[in-house]
């Protein structure tokens, strides 16, 4: 079947459509080569089309030990060429079975580079996949539906759930959390137990944790302020590290803002330098929204991190609380393991002991 992504700026680009059911949502590109079922999986991505700028996609098919959560939570799936017959020795399906299963569209056989270009040039925007051929009124009411805001919601786990161990124990809290940093913890014999996104802080500090792990996620960090008043509650209590969405809601619990980024950074090839050892690192990122360096300016926070590319603030360190937190994703999957050290440092922040 004939299909077509329809930007709200009135762009129309085609392709082949796998599924028949429409899709709405933001349009971002991700520039990694590899990785696409992590990618699918990520609840970082979700209520949003993804756009792969990679040419072929699915060439190594996919298999369960690669997802890295209970679901996928993207709305649609863009790529050029989208390989019919995988070839791996883990392979347990096609990435084409894969996607129908999970009642994902995917428009392929478009020109992905041109799509990258206008994103990049206008920025991310709103966008619906339909058949070639859809009315008019038909599309029309697909582009009216509003973007979600309450995706942390639809993303968290619904109940409590503890990967046991014998070392130290955190309290993740679940905005989206990928499988893959969860047992980043867990392989360095940390108890990790995972919580709702708007569990309290009392319920969270009554667990007694040696520290607090705020996950990575999708959205606004500004469209769930409620959570950010408990991280107020948390931050001095207990050590705390962030990721991502983690990251960014400790900028605002600690009194410094964020921003909407023009395209995000998406993809497995991000350079970042540690300011502190003047190494640059190669990391893996999926986020449309910053922290505002000036913001920082006046809050005792040292920046520890920047991106190469576009200078923007990649990771920070409070100058007297057990307390940091990173843009990027340490553990990858998708991508390189460079950073992964920061698990190990969280890891001795919390053997310190708790204020």
């Amino acid at each position: 079947m004939k299909g077509k992504l329809t930007l709200e700026d009135g762009s129309i680009f085609t392709g082949d459509l796998l599924g028949d059911k429409p899709a709405c949502g933001e349009v971002v590109f991700n520039t990694g080569m590899t990785g696409y079922q992590e990618i699918l999986t990520d609840p970082s991505y979700c209520s949003q089309i993804i756009t792969l700028t990679y040419p072929m996609i699915g060439n190594y098919g996919t298999a369960e030990k690669f997802n890295q959560s209970r679901n996928c939570f993207a709305n649609g799936f863009i790529t050029g060429e989208l390989c019919d017959v995988g070839s791996n020795w883990q392979k347990e399906s096609e990435l084409s079975e894969f996607l129908k299963d999970k009642g994902i569209s995917c428009l392929y056989n478009v020109d992905t580079r041109a799509l990258t270009r206008c994103l990049r040039s206008a920025g991310t925007m709103k966008g619906i996949i339909t058949a070639a051929d859809a009315a008019e009124n038909e599309c029309e009411k697909l582009m009216s539906i509003p973007l979600d805001h309450k995706t942390v919601d639809r993303v968290t786990t619904p109940e409590k759930y503890v990967l046991e161990n014998d070392g130290l124990h955190i309290v993740a809290m679940d905005f989206g959390v990928k499988r893959h940093m969860l047992e980043s913890m867990h392989e360095r014999g940390c108890k990790v137990t995972v919580v709702p996104a708007r569990t309290s802080a009392r319920e969270i500090l009554e667990l007694k944790p040696d520290g607090i792990f705020l996950s990575n996620g999708p959205g606004d960090p500004k469209d769930v302020l409620d959570i950010v008043e408990t991280i107020k509650q948390l931050i001095g209590k207990k050590p705390v590290f962030g990721i991502c969405l983690g990251h960014q809601l400790i900028a605002l619990a600690s009194g410094a803002d964020t921003y909407k980024l023009k395209f995000g950074h998406r993809g497995s090839n991000q350079p970042v330098k540690d300011l502190r050892t003047g190494r640059v690192y190669i990391s893996s990122q999926n986020h449309g929204y910053a922290v505002d360096e000036k913001s920082l300016e006046r809050l005792p926070f040292d920046i520890t991190h920047i991106s190469m590319n576009d200078g923007t603030v990649e990771g920070m360190h409070h100058k007297t609380l057990p307390l940091f937190s990173v843009q990027y994703h340490p553990e990858a999957s998708p991508g390189p393991d460079d950073n992964t050290y920061l698990f190990d440092e969280f890891c001795a922040m919390m053997k310190k002991g708790a204020i």
